[in-house]
């Protein structure tokens, strides 16, 4: 029952109609009996910090969860930041103090990998091809070298944003095997797609599924729809699918704590 006792959280999105964040964190609270509620936020990127600033004024909000598009953004509004955000330049959870100071910190890289080893599938060894170079893309490129990942190419459309995810991973990796390239999955195990296609109907492929082959990995980020075009060809050709949901379920945990700035608890 929501009363004026109840805590407010919030996703800030662009769309925002895809968001699956609302209902499992909500289903989180009522598991570990916190009153609060999560409401989902549509905040155009040219508006996100005008909102910010209203929302620091908001007494009763504790928490936010940020998405596409806002993630790098959203970490130059933060007040302090975690050394996983600083280290990749981006958020995606935010926890607001009573002074209403924003504390941000970046759980996509380890929820990622968590998601992938929740369903049976290793990155030690293999050889990744990652298409998206943005702050969730960043935060998957270093969380697949602390899981042993091989060797990982970075395919974007602009050079120069791969070229500064290359250069990220390597001085916090300074051994690994990286390089930029085509979104070309030849010579590659798994295929990671981390930009937002495939999110919006007539949206073009991220790939050239013609060129992918039974024997790979085919992995997506997006929630919504749950099979993206890309992801449901890859599923007909034969190759093992992995879908957004595994990802964000893997750091609902993380975050809501994160948010609460407590164990809540469990």
């Amino acid at each position: 029952m929501i009363t004026g006792t109840t805590r407010l959280f919030a996703i800030l999105a662009d769309p925002v109609g895809h968001v699956q964040a609302p209902q499992m964190i909500n289903t989180w609270f009522e598991a570990h009996q916190i009153d609060g509620i999560f409401v989902p936020l549509h905040v155009h990127l040219d508006d996100l910090q005008t909102v910010v600033q209203g929302l620091r004024a908001l007494h009763n909000l504790d928490g936010l969860v940020i998405t596409m598009p806002h993630k790098t953004a959203m970490a130059a509004l933060c007040d302090e930041v975690g050394a996983a955000a600083r280290a990749i330049g981006s958020v995606n959870t935010v926890r607001r103090t009573p002074e209403g100071r924003l504390i941000g910190d970046m759980f996509d890289g380890h929820g990622f990998v968590a998601g992938l080893e929740g369903q049976g599938i290793t990155p030690q060894g293999q050889r990744i091809l990652l298409l998206g170079a943005g702050g969730a893309a960043t935060a998957i490129a270093l969380a697949l070298f602390e899981a042993g990942a091989a060797t990982l190419t970075i395919a974007n459309r602009t050079q120069a944003k791969a070229e500064a995810l290359q250069a990220c991973v390597q001085a916090a990796h300074p051994g690994a095997q990286i390089e930029v390239g085509a979104p070309d999955p030849r010579g590659h195990d798994m295929v990671i797609n981390a930009t937002s296609l495939g999110m919006k109907p007539g949206d073009a492929l991220p790939i050239d599924t013609a060129l992918l082959d039974p024997t790979m990995t085919a992995v997506e980020i997006i929630t919504k729809p749950e099979f993206t075009p890309w992801l449901d060809q890859a599923r007909k050709l034969g190759c093992r699918t992995h879908i957004g949901r595994h990802m964000l379920q893997a750091q609902i945990d993380q975050m809501a704590r994160f948010m609460l700035g407590h164990d809540a608890g469990a």
